[in-house]
């Protein structure tokens, strides 16, 4: 692990103040930590021990942080029996957490954000929209699912119409910034197509002044990310990725999250736990 690392990862216990459930086995978790709501940067994760059974530990991704109340949010899907034990866990039951973890997303001087997130990947995205609201930047956030989403969208104050994607979440509304939603689900008010279908309809709106300002940030499944960075590459902006890897220790320790990467020196194998999770995209793929 990089010695900069070293102090940054906290092993903390965590007591549950909410678990709000959605369809489709969607959970929203907020915990309590001051160490964690104050010290993390958007795209960082934490590795949650998931019950008393269960001696392996969960990397999940913070959507949200409330300094203030010293809180954070994670946003989950049960996908196996990890995620379905930790669905059970209660309001004032302590957690065992490892966080913040890795690498965050880098704010650039490009001051118009445009967003990506898929899935599970949207809590990073929401994450950066926190972190830059009532801010010099002009963001424009994406979120994709193909199940009803973890909230109740609404239609967006704007009023802009981007080919049938009229909806957004509230939260980002009330922080100011503009987000449409993406789905092949058909849901009223909301884009049907991919993430990067709606991406190639806001690109194509702008200037080429307002698109030289663009940065693109995604997290998702990596064939989501993959067309991200096709896509980055077409229009020739840069792309920041959040991986999504199964791990093990999730500190660096047991090298069982790499991935091949482009250094000036040729291929190396990169962690995506301490070395990532965020990479350049045209580095990656």
């Amino acid at each position: 692990m990089n010695k900069d690392k070293r102090n940054s990862i906290k092993v903390v216990d965590c007591q549950v103040l909410a678990h709000y459930q959605f369809e489709a086995g969607q959970y929203i978790l907020t915990l309590s930590s001051e160490v964690i709501a104050n010290q993390t940067k958007p795209g960082q994760f934490v590795h949650i021990s998931v019950s008393d059974i269960l001696p392996m530990r969960r990397p999940i991704s913070i959507m949200s942080v409330d300094k203030d109340n010293a809180t954070f949010d994670l946003l989950y899907k049960v996908v196996g029996e990890g995620t379905r034990q930790l669905s059970e866990r209660k309001i004032g039951d302590v957690i065992s957490v490892i966080g913040p973890i890795g690498n965050g997303f880098e704010m650039t001087e490009n001051k118009r954000p445009l967003l990506i997130g898929g899935g599970v990947g949207m809590p990073p995205m929401i994450a950066i929209a926190q972190s830059i609201k009532h801010t010099e930047y002009d963001p424009f956030a994406i979120l994709g699912s193909e199940v009803p989403f973890p909230f109740v969208e609404k239609m967006a104050n704007n009023g802009k119409n981007y080919q049938g994607a009229t909806h957004t979440m509230p939260e980002l509304e009330e922080w100011g910034i503009e987000c449409r939603l993406a789905s092949l689900q058909a849901y009223q008010g909301v884009f049907t197509g991919y993430v990067t279908d709606l991406a190639k309809v806001y690109l194509d709106g702008l200037s080429a002044d307002e698109r030289a300002q663009v940065e693109i940030y995604a997290c998702g499944p990596h064939p989501m990310l993959n067309v991200v960075a096709i896509l980055a590459k077409e229009y020739g902006l840069p792309c920041q990725v959040s991986l999504e890897e199964n791990m093990a220790c999730a500190v660096g320790g047991c090298a069982g999250c790499v991935v091949e990467v482009q250094t000036d020196s040729g291929p190396a194998m990169k962690r995506v736990c301490v070395d990532g999770p965020v990479f350049n995209a045209h580095l990656i793929f």
